[in-house]
């Protein structure tokens, strides 16, 4: 198993030379290198098997709503570390393959999918949780897409990346179920909470959206660069 600064180092290299000294991504890949260690026989994608179960399973006691919503946001967490946990486990063992790289990819987005809709059967409306859900697919999407037009590097670190996603879910639905049964101005406190959970999740999210396309700019050359995109 490498050293965490090794550990660190590497999964800057698969992230397109991400800034890893950054407090929140630092102390989240810290804590995947911590809980992977003991763990190094394990294959990697039992852990991303196993993050994407855990993701889905948060659905149904958000559903439930009440204190149901605690168990909620703790399996919104536990996910979070999990897919941390794959990608510790197959960088730090020299595992790492550009097909685990994908499918590690494929695994956020449906976890994210499953955030979205337990923000929704927790009372979000509609199309907050839908705009939640998208603006944790579209970073990813820029990124992925400028790196087709020649963008290597995986740039800044906006205030929407993949740590700030799960606590802003976990936080919200785990923040409705201890209010759960207080009403404010004549509404259930929890859906009060998700409903402003989910729209801080929204705002921050086209904030890093922003951040991302100011810099993409400037790396694609922004227009009367003279160059012909690609066609879809």
């Amino acid at each position: 198993m490498l050293s965490r600064e090794e550990y660190l180092a590497e999964w800057s290299r698969w992230h397109g030379g991400a800034d890893t000294q950054v407090p929140l991504v630092r102390g989240w890949l810290s804590l995947a290198h911590a809980l992977a260690r003991p763990l190094a026989a394990l294959p990697p994608v039992v852990a991303t098997a196993a993050g994407v179960v855990v993701a889905a399973a948060a659905v149904p006691p958000a559903a439930a709503g009440g204190a149901w919503l605690v168990l909620a946001g703790l399996l919104v967490g536990l996910s979070g570390l999990l897919d941390s946990l794959d990608g510790a486990l197959a960088i730090g063992t020299g595992r790492a393959s550009q097909r685990g790289y994908v499918l590690d990819s494929v695994v956020d987005r449906l976890t994210e999918v499953a955030y979205a809709a337990a923000l929704w059967v927790a009372g979000a409306p509609g199309w907050l949780a839908v705009a939640f859900g998208a603006l944790c697919w579209l970073p990813d999407y820029l990124r992925a897409r400028a790196g087709q037009a020649g963008v290597h590097r995986t740039g800044p670190i906006s205030l929407w990346e993949r740590p700030t996603r799960v606590a802003m879910a976990g936080l919200t639905l785990g923040g409705a179920g201890v209010v759960s049964g207080l009403e404010v101005a004549g509404v259930d406190g929890a859906v009060l909470t998700v409903t402003a959970g989910a729209a801080a999740g929204v705002l921050l999210g086209a904030v890093g959206t922003v951040q991302l396309g100011r810099w993409l700019r400037g790396e694609l050359g922004g227009p009367g660069s003279g160059e012909v995109p690609p066609p879809d």
